[in-house]
């Protein structure tokens, strides 16, 4: 049983996080929400309310006082953000460097690159049926109030920072696919950025997505209609043989190669066997939604 002993006071009266609008009663709960939403940040935190908070409310003068100098001399927000989560010791510190390296790419950008940033690190977490609905709602933002034109038409329609965010959007969205394995989906949104700008990323992104999406003739039938990709496919192909060999000396691979052996030497030890794996997979499914 893991038991965690509190910073400071429970408080009274509550503070309401700017930007967030997510009200904490305690230490532990600021520092919870500052690392889950380390995407959404600004300096905004960075007040006197939040001082005198810390100092009333919670009695850490000590803490206050350490980041009044960070408030009123224009500290960093990474700075004054890392002071108070190293001073409560809530997390450890490959949880808080993570955290910092978050803070530092998110300094200086819009709300919406904020929100594609939170919407990226889901990806990175693999929580991707979520991230899909997150980009759905910012792509549905851009339209409303940026007028976002098509494709076709982003020359004129769209400046070349707007096309550029527009494409990793869509690239990133279908990264996502790609991580639930829906490659007809994820070529369809790794086209659409080759659309936005093109890029030798998203290309090969959307040659991977078809090639694994199509039955092995269906793909050099495509392959054949796009010659001016040829030397791309080419490397594609050289990187999944190189993919393939290194997936051979996985602990995954060799598990799996051991349990054909097992299907044939002992049944019943196989199916017991897979039972298990499979409600180990089932936690583990689970455990990232």
């Amino acid at each position: 049983m893991r038991v965690s002993v509190c910073v400071g006071n429970y408080a009274k009266m509550p503070y309401c996080i700017p930007g967030l609008g997510i009200n904490v009663y305690s230490m532990e709960e600021l520092c919870y929400c500052l690392k889950e939403n380390a995407f959404l940040l600004d300096i905004s935190l960075m007040n006197d309310g939040l001082l005198g908070w810390v100092e009333r409310e919670c009695g850490l003068r000590e803490l206050a006082g350490a980041l009044h100098p960070l408030v009123h001399r224009q500290g960093s927000l990474s700075a004054f953000v890392l002071a108070i989560e190293r001073y409560v010791g809530f997390f450890d510190e490959n949880t808080l460097r993570e955290m910092e390296q978050v803070l530092r790419q998110g300094a200086g950008l819009t709300g919406l690159e904020k929100r594609k940033s939170q919407i990226d690190y889901l990806v990175k977490k693999k929580r991707y049926r979520q991230a899909l609905q997150e980009y759905d709602d910012l792509l549905q933002i851009l339209e409303k109030e940026q007028g976002s034109a098509g494709p076709d038409r982003a020359e004129n329609g769209n400046p070349p920072a707007q096309r550029e965010f527009l494409a990793k959007i869509w690239h990133n969205k279908g990264v996502a696919y790609a991580g639930l394995m829906l490659y007809e989906r994820a070529g369809k949104c790794f086209e659409r950025a080759c659309e936005w700008k093109e890029s030798d990323e998203y290309r090969m992104d959307f040659l991977a997505a078809k090639r694994m999406a199509l039955s092995e003739e269906d793909y050099v039938a495509f392959a054949a209609e796009h010659g001016e990709w040829h030397l791309d496919a080419l490397e594609l192909e050289k990187k999944l043989e190189r993919a393939v060999g290194e997936w051979e000396q996985q602990p995954d691979y060799l598990r799996l190669y051991n349990r054909r052996e097992l299907r044939h030497r002992d049944r019943q030890k196989f199916w017991e066997d897979s039972e298990r794996l499979i409600q180990a997979l089932k936690d583990s499914y689970r455990a990232g939604m």
